[in-house]
């Protein structure tokens, strides 16, 4: 079974709800406005050319347009993107330095990367642009035809299943290991470096499943049993989600949106969101969407914020559990 992902597939939900508060919000003249007096620079804790940069770009460049400065991109890739989000922490609170990616460095790695000084209440959120919907996939010809047939042979297997995921305290790592805990499976995790390193090892049959970012399989020849995300991918929409099949605490996923650091002034970071919400749905961000294989999902300051605290502290209890230590 070939699993191709449309191209556009999920931008309706995401853009219809930031088109609607484009339309009943308008920024101030500016004329009237203090701010932004001068460029803005928006950190990308990712290296350039991947997914999350393109799509951070978009936004920059339709951001520009709302703001009345240039909105430039600067990639701050290391430590498992923690770097660009220290760099955040240290920045004056104004409104001129931003920070634009996954939330993982805000919600994975105070526990997983020592010296990380900050937390999930360490920085403002602006909004949530985008989500990276990690999946459960095996070979195309693979024994598995349905999420139930997975789990009722896992759950009944005397060994281990080997699954693969992009590295140890990734999405996929404790999507997988919160999975096999709510549904008594028995599974021990291969880490590699990223979804492309998983892939050939899972077509070989070396492992069983792999837990890669959808976006990273679009076009390849695997078979995706089941979704960790809180309604069914739009893209497929006959394949449950986890949470259908008895997963009930769902991680939160690639959470993707602009953040900045704690305090800046509320007329600033209400422009901000302002901003987001038109940028989401222009041309470019909606082109950076589809080619990347994203999906469009706004959320404003306030529900990002909930989202990201919420999926901190399960994080931290996942992890607590698993008795993973930071590096």
């Amino acid at each position: 079974m070939r699993q191709i992902f449309g191209r556009g597939a999920g931008l309706g939900r995401g853009l219809g709800s930031a088109l609607a508060l484009a339309c009943t919000l308008s920024i101030a003249p500016a004329a009237a406005q203090t701010w932004p007096s001068r460029p803005i620079e928006l950190v990308v804790p990712w290296t350039a050319g991947g997914g999350v940069d393109i799509v951070a770009r978009a936004m920059a460049q339709a951001m520009s347009g709302q703001l009345g400065q240039n909105v430039f991109v600067t990639n701050r890739e290391g430590a498992g993107g923690t770097l660009g989000f220290r760099q955040l922490l240290a920045a004056t609170p104004d409104g001129h330095m931003l920070a634009a990616g996954p939330a993982t460095p805000v919600t994975n790695a105070p526990y997983l990367v020592k010296g990380v000084a900050y937390n999930a209440d360490s920085f403002e959120y602006i909004c949530q642009y985008f989500e990276n919907v990690f999946a459960v996939v095996v070979r195309a010809d693979s024994k598995y035809a349905t999420a139930k047939d997975f789990v009722a042979a896992a759950q009944a297997s005397p060994t281990e299943l080997t699954y693969g995921s992009p590295g140890v305290g990734s999405i996929g790592h404790l999507s997988a290991e919160n999975m096999a805990d709510a549904l008594k499976l028995k599974v021990q995790h291969i880490p590699f470096r990223g979804d492309a390193a998983g892939l050939p090892v899972l077509l070989k049959s070396d492992i069983d499943f792999l837990v890669p970012a959808l976006s990273s399989v679009r076009g390849q020849t695997v078979r995706v049993l089941m979704v960790f995300s809180e309604r069914r991918h739009p893209s497929l929409p006959d394949v449950p989600t986890a949470k259908e099949l008895g997963v009930e605490r769902s991680l939160s996923q690639g959470l993707n949106g602009l953040f900045a650091p704690k305090g800046i002034p509320a007329s600033v970071k209400a422009s901000l969101e302002r901003a987001c919400a038109t940028a989401i749905t222009s041309e470019s961000v909606v082109n950076a969407l589809t080619n990347t294989g994203q999906t469009a999902e706004y959320l404003d300051s306030e529900q990002f914020r909930a989202r990201i605290v919420a999926d901190y502290k399960l994080k931290g209890e996942l992890i607590q559990r698993l008795g993973l230590k930071g590096e």
